[in-house]
């Protein structure tokens, strides 16, 4: 492979990454969006959850890798996304209701995009597979958490749920996938696709991961 090709396939690599990035980022914004409307919060509100939980995991995950300040914070295109998604939840909110459970089914695409995509960008940046795989988890659940917080619920992260379990499945098969030098676009599909699958189907099936015995709370997963 000559110069030209490599740099091409790092610019495809780079517009997967983007596209990918954005389209977590606006699928969680529409899981904060409609929370927020759900908790009765004014326009200003629900805009403001949107972009928050949209951006939050990525944010933080930037932080951590010393990728400042964040693209969150200085792409405007986060913002764009995250706003478009937070006034068509606002302006179709019929749509909105007619699909089941939206929150969760827009979290849970989220979840996979950001999994996939929070691992692709600590891999970039030098960060062994450990690492990856750990910015990965924090960067699909962080949106979850935040938007939990501000909405003062229990965050789903310490429900028994699976949900960061999810994102250790598509964050590890991105990062394994990598070193074992499997196709940019096949292993990232395959990972993206799995974690949705696997929180999902755990979501319908009520699959849940054991908890320790003689505890009644509700355990971490």
């Amino acid at each position: 492979m000559n110069v030209h090709e490599l740099a091409l396939a790092g610019l495809n690599d780079h517009r997967l990454f983007t596209t990918l990035d954005l389209a977590g980022t606006f699928a969680f914004a529409i899981s904060g969006a409609v929370a927020a409307r759900d908790r009765g919060l004014d326009w200003f509100g629900v805009v403001a959850i949107a972009f928050t939980v949209a951006c939050g995991g990525g944010v933080l995950r930037d932080l951590c890798i010393g990728a400042v300040p964040p693209a969150g914070l200085t792409d405007w295109r986060y913002l764009a996304v995250a706003m478009a998604a937070a006034l068509m939840t606002i302006a179709a909110n019929t749509l909105v209701v007619r699909l089941a459970h939206p929150v969760i089914l827009f979290d849970s695409i989220g979840l996979g995009l950001f999994a996939v995509t929070g691992a692709q960008k600590a891999m970039i940046f030098g960060h062994n597979a450990e690492v990856a795989v750990l910015l990965g988890i924090v960067t699909a659940v962080g949106g979850g958490v935040v938007r939990d917080v501000l909405l003062n619920r229990v965050p789903v992260i310490l429900q028994r749920e699976i949900y960061a379990s999810a994102a250790l499945v598509g964050a590890s098969i991105e990062v394994f996938g990598e070193h074992l030098g499997w196709l940019s676009s096949s292993r990232t599909w395959v990972a993206l696709v799995a974690c949705f699958a696997f929180r999902y189907l755990s979501l319908h099936y009520k699959w849940n991961l054991p908890h320790s015995s003689g505890h009644d709370g509700n355990g971490s997963e």
